[in-house]
């Protein structure tokens, strides 16, 4: 959170209060999640990760919630993403290319549509 810009530490750093916004999560999700008092659901996991950059499947074992051998990278998958260099999910992309919070969800539906045509 914080090498991606989120005043996380100080109280007034309001950055808890945009991970949230820019999210789409409730900000006492961040802020439980935080304080460690609970863990989000899915979605919010899903939403933020995409925020963070982080691929849903590190922040799910980084959490805690799921280990390594529950979530495999399959050899298949490794060959067709190539080793050093995983397929972007659509939220990262939005991430990795600027697109603004406003338009990320727009993005991601529309991106994901494309990506299914290709399946």
């Amino acid at each position: 959170m914080r090498r991606r810009g989120y005043d996380i530490d100080s109280p007034r750093g309001g950055g808890k209060s945009k991970l949230a916004d820019d999210a789409g999560v409730h900000r006492a999700a961040v802020s439980r999640l935080l304080q460690r008092q609970s863990m989000p659901d899915l979605e919010t996991m899903r939403r933020l990760a995409g925020v963070l950059g982080v691929p849903l499947r590190d922040m799910l074992i980084r959490s805690g919630r799921l280990s390594e051998d529950d979530l495999p990278v399959t050899a298949g998958r490794r060959a067709a993403c190539g080793e050093d260099s995983p397929r972007l999910t659509p939220e990262e992309a939005a991430l990795r290319m600027g697109v603004p919070p406003e338009l990320r969800e727009m993005f991601v539906k529309v991106a994901t549509q494309f990506l299914s045509e290709g399946s």
